[in-house]
């Protein structure tokens, strides 16, 4: 299992935003981790082994650090990383997501789903989305990654905010998403519930 390419870059690059650097360096040497990886431009260049290791660890951090305030923190990093997740995709599939946009909304919202499992999963397709009548599963076997979590709860936030922010910007709703599975507390694979939308913005 590995990160896509810039994604660690992208997930400190907007922690430091939200939180300040200096605020993510305390938090770092708190749980005995690297201040240097406060910085985004060095994550950039990580091997993916290695990147998948300080994503994990810097999520546990969060967590220790602010308790149940992470899970808010970190569904906000994860709608903030979309819009950077859709500058890096190739011209020809932010041509594909503009016409997406312009489609009838009960139709936008599986190929939107499938764009993010594809950027998400590169060439592996660990991803998959299914459909559940009006509503969909986004389930993820593979690309979180994830420290065993003792308080026995899921953990995916980050992955949980990208899902919303996706569905929001190609549909204007905000939709209902639920994680019912992770791996962190010895699920099969994070499984995301996404519900209908709640209302055109």
């Amino acid at each position: 299992m590995s990160l896509p390419k810039r994604f660690l870059g992208y997930f400190i690059q907007t922690l430091n935003a939200e939180l300040g650097q200096d605020t993510l360096r305390i938090i770092l040497l708190k749980a005995g981790l690297a201040v240097g990886l406060a910085d985004p431009e060095p994550a950039f260049r990580l091997d993916a082994d290695s990147a998948t290791q300080a994503y994990a660890s810097i999520q546990a951090a969060l967590r220790s650090h602010f308790g149940r305030g992470s899970r808010g923190i970190l569904t906000r990093i994860g709608r903030l990383i979309w819009p950077l997740l859709l500058a890096e995709a190739s011209l020809f599939l932010q041509a594909r997501m503009r016409v997406l946009r312009a489609l009838p909304f009960p139709m936008r919202t599986k190929p939107t789903l499938v764009f993010l499992a594809g950027f998400l999963s590169g060439e592996s397709n660990h991803i998959t989305v299914h459909s559940l009548d009006l509503e969909w599963m986004f389930v993820d076997n593979d690309f979180a990654a994830l420290q065993p979590n003792i308080e026995n709860e899921s953990v995916c936030y980050v992955t949980l905010g990208l899902i919303k922010e996706s569905l929001f910007w190609a549909t204007g709703c905000e939709f209902d998403v639920v994680e019912t599975s992770c791996r962190a507390v010895d699920g099969d694979a994070c499984e995301f519930h996404v519900k209908s939308g709640l209302g055109i913005s």
